[in-house]
């Protein structure tokens, strides 16, 4: 069940799963890590058309593949629903009810640690463009999880009901949600959250809360925001890949423009909570990687996003991302498919995708 890219649609990786598993309408977000064995192991979330379409996210369950090289990629049959190893709580009070996001992904003290997302069945009432349109699980917070094998997962509880933070009081930057937690460990041995929301009517920025021991938040207010008018981020940044690198801190994010077109950008910090946009790169003041030429039918002409960037012995890197289709008008109308580019040796600066001349 391995989906290698066609060289027709460079970069291409990996896309919906078989009808009987819980991805076969849509593959989104990997979080990849290479174990020491060699073998590499990438856990992402989906959904199958039958999984509730009130919830208008790509969010639903989370799986896990595996490959030899990171490029050719077999699915894993999980213990839950179709084949998933992760899935929406079935505790009616939990924040995480309807659906769940994987979004980070590492490995401390022998375990897998899981930072996901997640939202209940309430329905919110959002306006837009002089509207109101109703959103399901829209009111999405972080959670936890452990695993000794990637597969079979333990939650852990936070305290505002099972998720570790809250959302922001009305008329805060947050109050909407806060999703998408990326987690790194500072030189100190506390930890930094990344996370995102959207202020309607200003568009989205990323946050940052630190702990301690990782289990324990204090928010520290927001640390990125949208970029000027007619810029690739103009609506703002949303999820996000930290990563150290030669002694600063690295946030490759996905940006969206005045069109909802979204590309990948880079923010750099020297301590992780003051941060400024990279002004180096091939366009500057621009992405770092852009979605296909518009019109031109590929698989990620609309968008590419949910960064994760893996450092590799050589001192490249590899860029996982998910990319979109034009011709959507909402979440669930475009195809989400898994992508791989690599960098220009040591430049994370300069990317091209797998498979393209």
């Amino acid at each position: 069940m391995s989906m290698p890219a066609a060289t027709s649609q460079p970069g291409l990786i990996l896309g919906p799963g078989p009808a009987d598993w819980w991805d076969s309408e849509r593959v989104s977000s990997p979080q990849v890590l290479r174990a020491p064995d060699g073998t590499w192991k990438m856990w992402y979330y989906g959904r199958d058309p039958s999984f509730d379409r009130q919830i208008n996210l790509p969010t639903g369950r989370v799986g896990l593949a595996i490959s030899r090289d990171g490029i050719h990629w077999e699915r894993v049959r999980g213990p839950l629903t179709m084949g998933a190893v992760f899935e929406p709580s079935n505790a009616p009070d939990r924040f995480d009810n309807a659906h769940v996001g994987i979004s980070d992904i590492r490995v401390e003290h022998g375990l897998y640690w899981m930072a996901y997302f997640g939202g209940d069945q309430s329905v919110i009432e959002v306006p837009f463009q002089g509207r109101i349109f109703p959103a399901k699980g829209l009111r999405m917070l972080p959670g936890l999880a452990i695993s000794r094998d990637g597969l079979h997962w333990v939650r852990l509880e936070g305290p505002h009901r099972g998720a570790f933070l809250a959302p922001g009081a009305p008329g805060e930057w947050d109050a909407l949600f806060c999703a998408w937690p990326r987690i790194i460990q500072a030189d100190d041995g506390s930890y930094l959250m990344y996370y995102h929301s959207l202020e309607l009517g200003k568009g989205y920025s990323v946050g940052v809360a630190t702990s301690p021991d990782g289990l324990h938040w204090e928010k520290r207010g927001p640390v990125l925001g949208p970029g000027a008018p007619g810029s690739f981020d103009e609506r703002g940044p949303g999820c996000r890949c930290v990563i150290r690198h030669e002694g600063r801190y690295l946030m490759f994010y996905e940006g969206q423009d005045a069109e909802a077109y979204y590309s990948i950008g880079l923010a750099i910090s020297e301590d992780g909570l003051h941060w400024e946009k990279d002004r180096e790169g091939p366009e500057p003041g621009g992405p770092v990687f852009r979605h296909a030429p518009k019109g031109s039918g590929r698989w990620d002409a609309r968008a590419v996003g949910t960064p994760c960037v893996v450092p590799l012995e050589d001192g490249s890197f590899r860029l996982y991302y998910i990319g979109a289709n034009e011709g959507g008008h909402d979440e669930l109308s475009s195809r989400h498919q898994i992508g791989l580019a690599l960098s220009d040796g040591p430049n994370y600066r300069r990317w091209r995708r797998w498979g393209e001349e």
